[in-house]
């Protein structure tokens, strides 16, 4: 499974976001993220512990990620949109793809932001049902 970097992320995601998903506010500047708070968020879903990895499979995987882009803020505005377009490109990038209205996808998004800490766990599992509900593999035409 293929994991993404933070200029990818700068590259493809940020951009893609600030070009793409124009909202009521701007995305700042990449240079203006919060220093390590994006490099946990790339770096924890594929983290182990006594050899087990804590999370299994892309679909696992990818619900960590996008929680923790969406309630981390590593970035000053726009980590909704961004938290979309990484997940996106993460799942791109391993062949899948979710088919989802973009308004459906930024209310999920909203709803992930407005979600008790509190309740962390039970949020990932929505999520992870959320992508299940609208993965498909990804294909060219």
């Amino acid at each position: 499974m293929k994991s993404i970097t933070i200029s990818e992320v700068e590259y493809v995601a940020f951009r893609l976001a600030k070009e793409h998903m124009l909202w009521d506010e701007p995305i700042p500047d990449f240079g203006s993220r919060f220093p390590n708070i994006l490099e946990s968020c790339l770096a924890s879903p594929f983290q182990s512990f006594g050899g087990k990895k804590l999370y299994k499979g892309l679909l696992e995987k990818a619900s960590v990620l996008f929680y923790l882009m969406v309630k981390n803020h590593p970035f000053k505005n726009g980590n909704k949109r961004i938290a979309m377009t990484t997940l996106l490109y993460f799942l791109y990038k391993n062949k899948k793809w979710i088919k989802v209205d973009n308004q459906e996808l930024y209310n999920f998004a909203k709803w992930v932001a407005a979600s008790n800490p509190k309740l962390r766990r039970e949020t990932i599992a929505a999520i992870n049902k959320f992508l299940s509900t609208y993965l498909q593999n990804f294909m060219i035409k």
